[in-house]
């Protein structure tokens, strides 16, 4: 008999070698390498082929798309204004964060508006989806449901029942049959997709696809999975926590970088309107070693609360703890202020926590974070109503930082009435009588107001 053929894929960019490889010779990506059996190519009998001509650019009329709402105004925002007709988008995140409930919350609120959903799910069946529907309220019979694993199946419901929403969850539970592999693979999980990229551009179908993640956070399969469809979406939060983020990574129709926050409940997922507020619930208003600082989520400012404990250490060497921001910046900016104010902190533990359990990785935090530190240090109070915001070199300059106007005016909705902000940034700003704002040039002018 012959012998079966395998093929050994990249998990990272989907690259094929018909041998086994440790480093691939494409993305340069060590121990990815995925072996998959080969399924034989069906002949395909000859027959005349379709060349489109090629047209002129200034003969396409693309007028402005008309948006397709989700009902949510959090994940519109993400999306660049709402769904765009035959997209196709990723929802990626952990196991039990909410991925299926947001996009089941999603397709009640657009069968509501009497547009025609259909809901496909590999991985329950349809009692059980109608068991998780029930906290949400009353659906709409616009909604259909179907338990289905086979794209082809999927592919012929698709086109004969026409829906205007498509969701598919998840991806890696679909196959198609004339691919060998199992589903979940490397193979199947890229051609299904392909599968479903034709179908939303052919027929103008938005299709919502459920991505699995590993245990780094990034969508299961080739890397390739993200580049082919139009939007991926990120689903984040601590599991412990009421609030989600959904972030989107990649956006072909709108901007990227831009998040939505919700809060799961008992009857599922409700929008945070105003996360900044939302974040700064119950912050301590007499405690040293705390600053409220603002960040920039795309075009979104937001306020989050830096707390920081830092004790004479107990042992030869102290411990230093980051939850929520870089570990290694926290460092530099004890070095820096070691260096350039003049404070020892070589025999202090550091613990330093972003309130809220978010992930900050904006330069904008660092002037914060040192006058948290200072704050610490000599055991004094930052006024409640400061925010604090800047870069922080490694010279002890503080330099200037995007959309300063916008954080500046977040600052004033929330009540504040004093802003810390870098020197350079003044000239950027008009006066405004409601609320004073500092400039500082470097960390030692920053100790000062501590």
């Amino acid at each position: 008999m012959a012998k079966d053929k395998t093929l050994f894929y990249c998990s990272e960019c989907g690259n094929e070698q018909t041998k086994w490889f440790g480093v691939c010779p494409a993305c340069g990506s060590g121990g990815t390498c995925v072996e998959a059996p080969v399924s034989p190519r069906k002949a395909v009998a000859n027959k005349k082929l379709i060349v489109n001509e090629p047209v002129s650019i200034n003969n396409i009329s693309a007028e402005k798309e008309d948006r397709i709402s989700t009902g949510f105004s959090e994940l519109d925002r993400v999306l660049g204004a709402g769904v765009v007709p035959g997209s196709l988008i990723l929802v990626g995140g952990d196991p039990g964060i909410g991925k299926s409930t947001l996009l089941l919350q999603v397709c009640k609120n657009m069968a509501e508006e009497g547009r025609s959903v259909l809901y496909i799910s590999g991985e329950e069946s349809i009692k059980q989806i109608k068991y998780r529907a029930n906290r949400m309220g009353e659906f709409s019979d616009s909604l259909k449901l179907l338990s289905e694993t086979s794209i082809d199946t999927i592919e012929a419901v698709i086109l004969d029942a026409k829906p205007d929403i498509v969701v598919i969850d998840s991806i890696q539970t679909m196959y198609r049959e004339d691919i060998g592999s199992a589903p979940g693979s490397v193979g199947q999980v890229r051609e299904s997709t392909n599968a479903l990229m034709q179908l939303a551009k052919g027929e103008g179908i938005p299709i919502f696809v459920v991505g699995h993640v590993t245990k780094e956070g990034v969508v299961a399969g080739p890397r390739m999975l993200e580049h082919m469809v139009d939007t991926v979406l990120y689903f984040e939060g601590d599991r412990h926590a009421s609030y989600r983020i959904i972030r989107g990574v990649k956006n072909r129709f709108g901007a990227t970088n831009e998040i939505g926050v919700f809060e799961m409940q008992n009857k599922g997922l409700v929008q945070v309107l105003n996360p900044s507020e939302y974040m700064l619930e119950g912050r301590p208003k007499d405690a040293s070693g705390t600053a409220v600082a603002c960040l920039m989520e795309g075009t979104r400012p937001i306020l989050v609360e830096i707390q920081t404990l830092l004790s004479r250490t107990s042992f030869g060497m102290p411990r230093r703890t980051a939850v929520g921001t870089d570990y290694n910046r926290v460092n530099m900016l004890m070095a820096v202020i070691e260096n350039r104010v003049g404070i020892t902190l070589s025999d202090y533990d550091a613990y330093v926590n972003v309130a809220g359990g978010l992930k900050v990785s904006e330069p904008g935090l660092d002037l914060a974070l040192v006058i948290a530190m200072l704050s610490s240090v000599k055991n004094r109070v930052i006024a409640p109503d400061t925010l604090i915001f800047g870069e922080v070199g490694l010279a002890g300059e503080v330099r200037a930082v995007s959309n300063v106007e916008q954080r500046v005016a977040e600052a004033k909705k929330l009540g504040f009435g004093k802003c810390i902000v870098p020197y350079v940034s003044l000239k950027n700003l008009t006066k405004d009588n409601d609320i004073e704002i500092i400039g500082v040039k470097n960390v030692r002018e920053a100790s000062e107001l501590v």
